[in-house]
């Protein structure tokens, strides 16, 4: 599933295309909102943001098209009526004069007012977003120390997006591990200090896969993988998909769990309890 840095970055592609341009015509590929198709051509687009792994586009008629890509979805842009080679399901389909933006897979689509937005199940239960410039170590840190989340194991608390929006699989196992924590420790059981460093790698890590396109390891780091010659899904991660490799700061075998239901790496010298 795409975490919040690839939404972002999707995000960002589409703006470079759509923003403050006319959709000349809008289709969509589930029956239940083609009504909407009238209500969006026509309409310039006046702003792209995302919430945690949602994107929300927003239209000068006050519409806004919440799409979430779940496991399968995809943007693509292409040129206008340019499109790609693939066996998926064109769901949303934007065009521009030149352009094009195409969702496909994705069935968590829908076309919201302002009162939908704020409204909306998933929008209205999300934390601190982990891209937001607005964000700061402090707000993660409120979070880490508040009664509704501090009692919690930190390898189930990061994929809840109720804590921090925007973290999957990846970046969990990556923030983790950048901040020294074990899956099984909860907030209440870290010192200052050390809910202090997570909460920072918190931002760290993941605004470092927004700005590398999901590379987590530091610059430094990976320029040198690089000069060994190792390949990009060798270098990308410090513990993330490294089961039984050796750790880069101590050369302990990574180690290969499950937790919520989805694999986790841990390397147990540096994040041992």
């Amino acid at each position: 599933m795409p975490e919040g840095p690839e939404i972002r970055r999707a995000a960002d592609k589409i703006a470079r295309k759509l923003l403050d341009r006319v959709i000349e015509e809008a289709s969509f590929g589930l029956p239940r909102l083609r009504p909407f198709e009238r209500e969006l051509s026509g309409q310039r687009v006046t702003k792209i943001d995302t919430r945690g792994k949602a994107m929300l586009i927003h239209f000068e008629n006050a519409l806004s098209l919440y799409s979430h890509n779940q496991l399968y979805g995809r943007w693509y842009v292409r040129a206008r009526d340019s499109y790609p080679k693939t066996n998926r399901s064109l769901r949303v389909a934007l065009h521009t004069a030149e352009s094009s933006a195409l969702l496909y897979s994705a069935s968590d689509i829908e076309v919201l007012d302002g009162s939908g937005v704020a409204a909306h199940p998933f929008l209205s239960k999300l934390g601190p977003d982990i891209l937001d410039e607005d964000v700061s170590r402090s707000d993660i840190l409120e979070q880490l120390r508040s009664p509704r989340f501090r009692n919690r194991s930190t390898g189930s608390l990061y994929l809840d997006q109720a804590f921090v929006a925007g973290i999957g699989n990846y970046l969990r196992s990556e923030i983790l591990y950048a901040a020294r924590v074990h899956p099984s420790q909860k907030p209440s059981q870290l010192t200052a200090a050390q809910q202090r460093r997570l909460a920072e790698q918190t931002l760290v890590i993941g605004n470092r896969a927004y700005e590398t396109g999901g590379i987590t390891n530091a610059p430094r780091l990976v320029n040198r993988l690089k000069k060994q010659g190792l390949k990009r899904h060798r270098y990308r991660h410090a513990v993330f998909g490294r089961a039984g490799l050796p750790c880069y700061r101590c050369s302990s075998p990574i180690e290969k769990t499950t937790v919520a239901s989805r694999r986790l790496y841990v390397c147990p010298a540096c994040q041992g309890v």
